[in-house]
């Protein structure tokens, strides 16, 4: 696989447990080998199979941030946030540290131990000591996924604002799809190790081209259908199921020919539910059914 970011963009690595997210951020961090292949960080070759070459983790510039935060317990807040920093210059370190306790908010826990403050506090804690060393590269492996929903919000924002700020690349894995779509410059699609689709968040998570990326990406109903009819007209097609009596969908008009067999995707959020015929709806598709089972699930619930 190929992966590139760019100064103050995210690429974000999406795709489900098991899929080579985290073992891609291990390698380009040099905690790994690869057998084959060559990593490249702000011009520097780090690692080159053909030729050799292995830069060991702590001469590669690399910011790492993962899940667990790794924080020092015996260090306060600031002995955290400057760790990593040249101590030949006492006053030029202090400041740094203090750039950053206020930048991410920390003003006042700087003498805390992290047992002392909070999950967030901690996050940030965590995130500003790894960006304290001007790291040509930022690798976050789903950093936020043991905070509350509303926390999560407000720090996806933060660390955003903050790399753009320091204009320093970052690798995000997720598999959160609205983590995905409001961080993200790109995005790779990856399973098995392979990168299955990339491009805009908004154009993969949102209209997934590929019936194996839709499940991938989270689209609930896929549906093998037969192209009845073409009307370019008004750039729709007429896909049906097998039998005569089956499903009938007028779907957008695709780079395909009339009696060819589709995926049509349908997300559940796109779906209305009416116990009485729709008036004043552009919808085209209406369908009958029964309502068998209700579950109840919170706003926003991924099924």
């Amino acid at each position: 696989m190929d992966w590139e970011a760019q100064p103050g963009e995210i690429l974000t690595l999406f795709g489900p447990s098991g899929s080579g997210k985290t073992t891609l951020l291990r390698a380009i961090a040099g905690l790994i080998r690869p057998q084959e292949g060559n990593i490249e960080i702000d011009g520097q070759v780090v690692f080159d199979s053909a030729n050799k070459v292995w830069v060991p983790p702590h001469h590669r510039g690399i910011g790492f941030l993962t899940q667990n935060y790794h924080l020092f317990p015996h260090l306060t807040v600031a002995g955290n946030i400057g760790y990593g920093l040249s101590r030949g210059a006492l006053a030029e370190l202090q400041a740094r540290v203090k750039e950053l306790v206020d930048g991410f908010e920390l003003t006042g826990l700087e003498d805390r131990r992290p047992h002392e403050i909070s999950g967030g506090q901690q996050q940030r804690a965590a995130l500003a000591r790894a960006l304290a060393p001007y790291p040509a590269l930022m690798l976050l492996d789903e950093p936020f996924s043991s905070l509350d929903q509303e926390l999560r919000r407000n720090l996806r924002r933060e660390l955003r604002a903050s790399l753009q700020e320091a204009k320093v690349p970052a690798i995000l894995v997720t598999h959160d799809i609205e983590e995905a779509i409001s961080i993200g410059d790109s995005i790779q699609v990856i399973n098995n190790g392979k990168v299955e689709a990339s491009g805009s968040p908004l154009e993969i998570l949102g209209q997934p081209g590929q019936g194996r990326v839709a499940r991938l990406v989270g689209v609930e109903n896929l549906l093998q259908l037969n192209i009845a009819a073409l009307h370019p007209q008004d750039g729709t097609m007429v896909c049906v199921g097998n039998s005569e009596e089956g499903l009938k969908l007028e779907v957008p008009i695709s780079d395909v020919g009339k009696g060819e067999r589709v995926t049509v995707g349908i997300r559940a959020s796109d779906i209305i539910l009416a116990d009485a015929e729709p008036r004043g709806s552009s919808a085209r598709n209406r369908l009958p059914g029964t309502v068998s089972d209700i579950q109840l699930r919170p706003p926003g619930y991924e099924w």
